[in-house]
């Protein structure tokens, strides 16, 4: 039994951040390392994030940066040297682009055992205490057959045997495991919705920034976003204090797939769901869209989850709906192209085979 009281502000002196080298893992060292409250931030990742000036680090401030990876036995002597007494697990790659030139294999290595080498070198640390671990809200799957809304304890109705879900599902074993082992050490599992915002480069902000939106015939799924920057405040007070659990972590309200599709100014192509999977195989191979198999089923069947925990735990909302969160995207990458309306008449003539 954890033998903190949730919500408890126990003092954070040294914290180490993974994944400090995307968007998200520099902003959430950025800010901690503002913390006057924070004694020392050490970022950890396998390259910088890119700096304006070229200088490694530069743009994490003051932030220490240590070039390491998480299955490196370096990683041990780096929490044991700090004396770190907090760690922010962000670096879970959700496409294989994102994990090097290896591949699906290289994902899954650095996703899954990177986690578990991680966890294995807090367990035998004397001085950490807090763990928090960004997860994926795409654990529940989608399915036809899943509930309007998923809640933390719902179980997935079709699990995932491969990719992002996979992984996230595999790493959230071992974090149960992690805490049954060491009960003195908080544990908080952050399931994050799909994040949005202007410093966003994901599959899908990918994907609504292309000059036409295809979408499946006969679906109109519902879409959960997060802001980024409440993605970074949630992770941000789960490092300073004590909030045990698990959490779903999403913007007020649902989205349908046609409403984001107006919002944008893009043209639609409906189409069959053969045809659908075959053009993101297409965009996937020429690097527009790196569209997952568990990706395309959410296009299809969508998702949505209850965060009523997250605001009773953190007594906190966030700032950004998922309409408001869509809409600052937006803002961010301009227009809709100028593709002329004749090819999209062509090009849906194609795809559908008229």
């Amino acid at each position: 039994m954890n033998t903190h009281t949730p919500g408890e502000a126990s003092m954070t002196r040294t914290v180490l951040v993974t994944g400090v080298s995307g968007h998200i893992g520099a902003r959430v060292a950025i800010a901690l390392a503002a913390d006057p409250e924070i004694d020392r931030v050490i970022g950890v990742d396998t390259a910088p994030p890119p700096s304006p000036a070229g200088e490694d680090g530069a743009v994490l401030g003051r932030t220490e940066f240590v070039r390491v990876a998480l299955r490196s036995p370096d990683l041990v002597k780096v929490i044991r040297d700090a004396d770190v007494d907090t760690v922010v697990h962000l670096s879970l790659v959700s496409g294989p682009g994102g994990s090097g030139s290896g591949g699906r294999p290289a994902m899954k290595e650095h996703n899954v055992i990177g986690a578990m080498q991680l966890l294995a070198a807090c367990q035998r640390s004397a001085t950490v205490r807090r763990v928090v671990v960004r997860s994926t809200t795409a654990v529940y799957g989608s399915s036809p057959h899943a509930p309007a809304v998923f809640t933390e304890d719902t179980e997935p109705v079709e699990v995932s045997h491969s990719g992002y879900a996979r992984d996230a599902t595999e790493v959230e074993t071992y974090v149960r495991g992690f805490a049954r082992r060491r009960p003195d050490v908080t544990t908080t599992t952050l399931r994050f919705a799909t994040l949005m915002g202007p410093g966003v480069d994901s599959p899908l902000t990918s994907y609504f920034s292309q000059p036409v939106l295809p979408t499946v015939l006969g679906f109109d799924p519902r879409l959960q976003f997060v802001h980024e920057d409440d993605a970074v405040e949630v992770l941000c007070r789960t490092a300073r204090a004590d909030h045990p659990g698990v959490f779903n972590v999403a913007g007020d309200g649902v989205m349908l797939l046609s409403q984001c599709a107006r919002r944008t100014g893009r043209p639609v192509i409906p189409m069959p769901s053969p045809a659908f999977r075959f053009v993101s195989g297409l965009a996937r191979g020429a690097r527009l869209v790196d569209f997952s198999p568990e990706q395309l089923a959410l296009m299809s069947h969508g998702r949505a989850v209850d965060t009523t925990r997250l605001a009773a735990e953190l007594g906190w909302r966030p700032k950004y709906s998922t309409a408001a969160a869509f809409d600052d995207f937006l803002r961010s990458r301009g227009g809709p192209g100028d593709l002329p309306r004749a090819l999209v008449d062509w090009l849906a003539d194609f795809v559908t085979g008229r």
